[in-house]
């Protein structure tokens, strides 16, 4: 990761770059905080229910200054979703069509700038 970022450091491109990390899977590790509606159907996912919570790194030049924590809900498809969002593009399915994105972290700017 850290070449990754230093390479877009270095390049013409990196004020027009998001890197996003984060996991499909919470990997076992304990989590103090529940799972919000777990095995339900209602909100924006399936029968499972959204999962535990996963750590996300979002590095970006446009990223909101003022930005630490959200403690909104996001699931490992809300990266497609803003995506989706950004490019005005059709979501692929209902999951993603439900979920939030993450336009929250870079103050929502209209245009998709």
């Amino acid at each position: 990761l850290v070449d990754l970022l230093k390479s877009i450091e270095g390049s013409a491109c990196r004020k027009d770059t998001l890197v996003v990390t984060t996991y499909d899977e919470f990997g076992g590790q304990w989590d103090h905080v529940a799972p919000p509606g777990q095995g339900g159907t209602a909100g924006p996912h399936d029968q499972w229910g959204p999962g535990t919570r996963l750590p996300t790194l979002i590095i970006a030049p446009r990223l909101r200054g003022d930005f630490v924590v959200d403690h909104t809900q996001y699931d490992t498809t809300s990266v497609l979703s803003t995506i989706e969002h950004r490019f005005g593009l059709a979501p692929l399915g209902t999951r993603d069509a439900a979920v939030n994105d993450l336009s929250s972290v870079f103050g929502a700017r209209a245009g998709g700038d």
